[in-house]
């Protein structure tokens, strides 16, 4: 599989403005002879929208301005951020998978960070789940940003199949390492690289670039393979189409040499989540009451087919 990733630096609130942005990057792919382009986090939208979230929301599945990228889907699958906005009118971070002139799959981001300069929970609604999904290029499993800085995000999306992460992300610069790179990226670059390894997965890291109100985006989208090494990498802080390849002869390899799927225990992850959280007194005690209620922490045990 030949995938591309988006480095762009989107356009805040101006959707008409990104999708021409979209298009172009997509016909980019296209002539490359790839099967996938992935973009960054609210990749049509922007990041820093405040008071602008409900201007720019969309219905997915309605919204006739999403037809042309539908459409382009039939040709290269596409992996999109945008803001979502519910039949009940909550408001999502949210990343679709677009492939065969459809909507395969949606995300929701679950951990919004509301620490530093991160204030995200004030505008969006917290998503409640993470699944694999099926796709003509295999099974993937998707994260926006925050979401890969929790463990079980990536576990429980490995758990459910997924050969190959997507990683849509909006991160700022933020210092500068021993060297030349800035810390943020060598901690991006760690966090998925033990991640790709840990779970015998790809995980293909795209990141935006470009400036909003003061906040600055590094770019440095990377492809990370079953072993955990960094097989392709963009710049920092350059718009960009980074070309990669991800080998299924490299992921069997690894899950052979690496048998951590095969031999985890996620029986005994549910019975201890359960133990520490006391989950399971709760639902001996009134089951009627708790299940459906799920909270953070109660991610894991809610996805009771792990098994």
């Amino acid at each position: 599989m030949r995938a591309a990733l988006a480095q762009i630096a989107p356009l805040l609130g101006n959707l008409d403005g990104n999708l021409q942005m979209h298009k172009k990057m997509i016909q980019s792919a296209i002539r490359s002879g790839c099967d996938l382009v992935a973009f960054p986090e609210l990749s049509l939208t922007g990041y820093l929208l405040q008071d602008l979230v409900p201007e720019i929301a969309l219905h997915p599945d309605k919204d006739a301005r999403l037809r042309e990228l539908l459409k382009l889907s039939r040709r290269i699958a596409i992996a999109v951020g945008l803001v979502e906005e519910s039949e009940d009118h909550r408001f999502y971070n949210t990343a679709l998978f677009l492939a065969q002139g459809r909507i395969l799959h949606r995300h929701r981001k679950v951990y919004l960070p509301t620490y530093g300069m991160f204030d995200e929970a004030r505008e969006f609604s917290p998503g409640e789940g993470f699944s694999a999904f099926s796709t003509p290029l295999g099974k993937f499993g998707i994260l926006i940003c925050e979401d890969a800085w929790h463990p079980s995000s990536a576990y429980l999306l490995a758990r459910d199949g997924a050969d190959y992460l997507l990683v849509l992300s909006s991160g700022p610069s933020r210092g500068v390492g021993s060297g030349r790179e800035l810390f943020s990226t060598s901690s991006w670059t760690d966090l998925c690289r033990v991640t790709a390894r840990f779970q015998t997965v790809f995980v293909a890291y795209v990141n935006r670039v470009g400036v909003e109100d003061g906040m600055h985006f590094s770019g440095a989208s990377f492809l990370a393979d079953p072993f955990g090494e960094v097989t392709h990498r963009a710049r920092e802080l350059q718009e960009t189409l980074l070309l990669t390849t991800l080998s299924r002869t490299r992921l069997r390899r690894a899950r052979t040499q690496f048998p951590l799927l095969r031999d985890e225990r996620p029986d005994l992850v549910l019975k201890e989540l359960g133990r520490i959280t006391g989950w399971d007194r709760k639902l001996r005690q009134a089951p009627g009451e708790t299940r459906g209620r799920a909270q953070r922490p109660e991610i894991v045990l809610a996805r009771g087919r792990l098994g």
